[in-house]
């Protein structure tokens, strides 16, 4: 069936730190506030079908500020999805007849004592049809991911493409899901490109990573690998806690939109509030520039086998936290730091002269 040209919205709404679940609403609510504005002006262009909401606008990064102890979270502040959060944001997808992407920290049912970063797509009959849990995190995040309960993961989900790049299938197109970190890495967008996608939602990431060019450079050149429209939404002002008075820009805005040749469609540069970035989405064009090109639609061209020679070797050590849970930052450093000697012990990397 052919897919029509609709408008796609990256928001990019002020943020509020939760420190317990029902402060979760209030950012909910907010959020609702802003696909309201932005779906009454940017549906005047083409109708609005998909709506994305940045890492951390329902809850947060209140765990990772304040290193909080991973079951603590669990226990008080980690979501079920589907849940009330998700069936809330359900009512805004039927209400624009829309698909809405969006991020929290999570429950997984088979992991009672941990919780995982899950992308979330909702349909616009209010369904989640669609989660993927976060591959990659960076020093400061206490979120399990699915390497960490290797063994588990592989008996649950088995060892194929879905078990890790899931992509849903919908009537405006392919779609698969990064979070933040997850973007800087080449590797997890090409696993979704690999399974299909043709579009990518990766949110947010922090300053000073957003103006030193870091954030603009990943998106455009993981749309451009993988032949394929990225669409990045940003959090705006950060509240730390419910009750502050004054917000602080952690994360720099510059919300985009890139097309499937690494050019960006919309970019929203911070303001002083919540605003978004919204773009066209033409899936055709896509499909036919994948189809008839001899030169930039570049999985055409994979000697896959070769590159196989890159990751034969185990690196980061897996099954972490089949026992425990994520450790707090001091311990989670010196993971990190056992890595980094691991990578110069072998030759790979050479340690600067002391």
């Amino acid at each position: 069936m052919k897919v029509e040209q609709y408008m796609a919205l990256a928001l990019q709404p002020t943020m509020r730190g939760a420190q317990k679940r029902a402060d979760i609403q209030k950012n909910l609510d907010h959020i609702s506030d802003v696909i309201g504005a932005a779906v009454w002006l940017s549906s005047i262009d083409l109708p609005v079908r998909l709506i994305t909401i940045p890492e951390g606008a329902l809850q947060g990064f209140t765990d990772e500020v304040f290193d909080w102890d991973h079951v603590k979270y669990v226990e008080e502040m980690a979501i079920d999805i589907p849940g009330e959060e998700t069936e809330y944001l359900g009512q805004r997808a039927k209400e624009f007849n829309a698909y809405i992407i969006a991020q929290a920290k999570a429950k997984h049912p088979e992991f009672p004592e941990r919780f995982f970063n899950c992308a979330f797509i909702i349909d616009p009959s209010g369904k989640v049809i669609h989660k993927h849990y976060k591959l990659q995190v960076f020093a400061r995040e206490h979120s399990t991911v699915p390497h960490d309960v290797w063994d588990r993961w592989i008996e649950l989900y088995g060892y194929n493409l879905d078990a890790f790049f899931p992509v849903a299938d919908t009537e405006i197109g392919r779609i698969g899901t990064l979070v933040c970190m997850e973007g800087s890495y080449p590797e997890t967008a090409r696993g979704l490109a690999m399974n299909g996608a043709e579009i990518i939602y990766r949110p947010s990431y922090p300053e000073p990573y957003v103006a030193n060019g870091l954030w603009e450079i990943q998106n455009c050149a993981r749309a451009l690998d993988n032949t394929c429209y990225v669409i990045s939404p940003n959090v705006a002002s950060y509240y730390l806690l419910p009750e502050t008075t004054t917000p602080v820009d952690t994360f720099g805005g510059k919300s985009m939109i890139v097309d499937y040749q690494g050019r960006i469609v919309s970019m929203h540069h911070y303001g002083s509030g919540s605003s978004y970035a919204g773009g066209i989405i033409n899936i055709e064009a896509l499909r036919e520039y994948r189809e008839r090109s001899l030169w930039g639609n570049w999985l055409k061209d994979l000697r896959t086998e070769q590159f196989k020679l890159i990751y034969e070797q185990p690196l980061f050590d897996k099954n972490l936290c089949l026992e425990r849970p994520p450790l707090r930052h001091e311990g989670t450093d010196q993971i990190i730091r056992d890595h980094i000697k691991k990578l110069i012990d072998k030759g790979i990397w050479v340690a600067p002269e002391k």
